[in-house]
């Protein structure tokens, strides 16, 4: 129930936030409520899968963070919709598309699903995504939608590719 609640108060901070501290707080919440119930299970695939998750997305919370500062040292603005310096754009869509898993990001997430429960893949797979997308959604003014549409359409395409080649259902 403690990591449900913590995922809940994690997306909704993110969510409903204005300020990049708040923003990443969140998405730090949901990360950490996250890593108990995916290795729930005790068993070694399931450790894998918990700190393989823990190493990327921690990784692109470091990449938000190194972000919106960029952005605050150029423009004085910690918004998140003011994102308009364009290496800030870049370095943000690079983490955004790590935290969603992405074509260019995506090897871990295979890895997680198969070590995780199918409940657990569940959530990884929807409630998860929905914090990265709204500050994907909020910043979409500022960045290259030419390679966001590159990566979407990268990401279909590759994604029902090797989901030819996958033998469990998960």
């Amino acid at each position: 129930l403690i990591f449900i609640t913590s995922l809940l108060l994690g997306s909704t901070i993110t969510i409903s936030s204005n300020h990049w501290v708040m923003a990443w707080t969140g998405l730090e919440i949901n990360t950490l409520a996250v890593l108990p119930l995916i290795s729930k299970s005790h068993h070694p695939r399931a450790v894998e899968a918990a700190t393989k998750y823990f190493l990327v997305q921690a990784a692109a919370s470091t990449l938000v963070l190194f972000s919106s500062m960029t952005n605050a040292w150029h423009t004085g603005q910690w918004d998140i919709t003011q994102m308009t310096h364009p290496t800030s754009s870049l370095i943000l869509t690079a983490a955004i598309s790590m935290k969603l898993g992405l074509v260019p990001f995506h090897f871990w997430f295979p890895e997680v699903l198969q070590g995780s429960s199918l409940m657990t893949g569940l959530l990884l797979s929807t409630a998860m995504k929905f914090p990265p997308i709204t500050l994907l959604y909020m910043t979409s003014q500022s960045l290259n939608p030419s390679l966001l549409t590159t990566m979407a359409i990268l990401s279909v395409a590759l994604g029902g590719w090797m989901g030819l080649n996958q033998t469990q259902t998960r």
